[in-house]
């Protein structure tokens, strides 16, 4: 293990997700030296993804828009393909009695668009370029000093000019500060709810897309459960084939009940799309809202509409500038998505360049 000293940087950068690691780009690309620590095991956050036979499946975020700039560019400048979500064909609604409608409904997610390796082939492109010895997994932070930088769970500390927190604002809210932070800053930043954080996702993987051979687009609604919303979530060509489910059961109920979930959600896949539904090669159900590098008990309860995101009252120029805020949930503009973490990854990086212009 490396002792403090060596770890010491100009830009510590709290958090490995797809903000973190965009930051650390835009850093390497000026010259700017960088460290990121993120608290888990691999690099993404809440971008995931299921290794399944013949690709991944995301287990986070899935889909983006035309008229997203930002991730538009990123994935073509990593030399990665877009495709359009599947939609062909007949989409199912299921009733408050479990009777499945075929024809009924509209496809939501008709017209948005998805990454040729799922979304975490973003994050692998992105860490690839970046200098190994610069990326820390397995290094929880676990406080923040004006006059030093980070210091992390095993006690050590690690000097940085400026510290950017590039995780979720309750994450964010939890950790040790030296001087405290305004109790009015630390409210707001605690009240942020964290995009998707209460969700949870259940995956099915099949040796071929057999709905589509049905004419079932693979999109359906539920009013029966436990999925609520159900889509494609096949690769470009089909494969790997699969279906996912957002769970419409309280975070409260799926507390050390994933096993009955992932029955029950097998069940209603078949109701909904046929018998061989019920026989996956692979499934997985991720649960969002009890990953604590993601989500704290607040965010059990979703909020019911998108907030209006962005950086809180009173959490710019703080401590001269030296402390920043690189997440989804505080961007500029479209907070939430994809976009808002490369958006706010792009403020926190023309400040710091800024403010290293004037220092050199």
């Amino acid at each position: 293990m490396r002792d403090a000293e060596s770890l010491d940087t100009t830009v510590a950068i709290v958090g490995g997700g797809l903000s973190g690691v965009a930051l650390a780009a835009r850093l390497a690309h000026a010259g700017i030296a960088f460290r990121v620590f993120e608290a888990g095991q691999r690099f993404g956050g809440r971008i995931a993804a299921l290794d399944a036979p013949g690709g991944r499946v995301d287990l986070g975020p899935s889909w983006f828009w035309p008229g997203q700039p930002r991730l538009a560019q990123l994935i073509a400048d990593l030399g990665l393909r877009a495709f359009p979500q599947h939609s062909e064909g007949e989409i199912c609604l299921e009733d408050a009695r479990g009777r499945v409608h075929r024809g009924a409904g509209f496809a939501s997610m008709q017209g948005a668009l998805r990454i040729d390796g799922g979304t975490v082939a973003v994050i692998d492109g992105l860490v690839a370029r970046l200098p190994a010895d610069r990326l820390h997994l397995d290094s929880p932070v676990r406080g923040v000093e004006r006059d030093a930088g980070i210091v992390l769970a095993d006690g050590r500390r690690v000097m940085a000019r400026h510290v950017v927190l590039a995780l979720p604002p309750r994450l964010a809210a939890g950790l040790r500060f030296e001087p405290g932070l305004p109790g009015d800053v630390l409210h707001r930043l605690d009240a942020i709810p964290t995009w998707m954080a209460g969700h949870g996702k259940f995956v099915a993987v099949y040796d071929r897309p057999f709905w589509r051979e049905a004419g079932l687009s693979g999109d359906a609604m539920s009013r029966h459960g436990p999925l609520a919303e159900i889509h494609d979530a096949s690769g470009a060509d089909g494969r790997p084939a699969a279906l996912f489910g957002f769970l419409g059961v309280p975070a409260a109920q799926r507390f050390e009940n994933a096993r009955q979930i992932e029955d029950a959600a097998l069940g209603q896949l078949s109701r909904i799309f046929g018998s061989a539904a019920a026989s996956p090669v692979l499934t997985s159900l991720k649960d969002w809202a009890f990953d604590p590098l993601a989500a704290t008990g607040q965010d059990h309860v979703p909020p019911q509409g998108h907030p209006a995101y962005g950086l809180p009252a009173g959490a710019t120029d703080l401590w001269g500038g030296r402390l920043h805020f690189a997440v989804t949930e505080t961007a500029p503009e479209m907070g939430g998505l994809m976009e808002g973490a490369l958006a706010s990854a792009e403020r926190a990086a023309s400040a710091i360049i800024a403010a290293q212009s004037g220092v050199l």
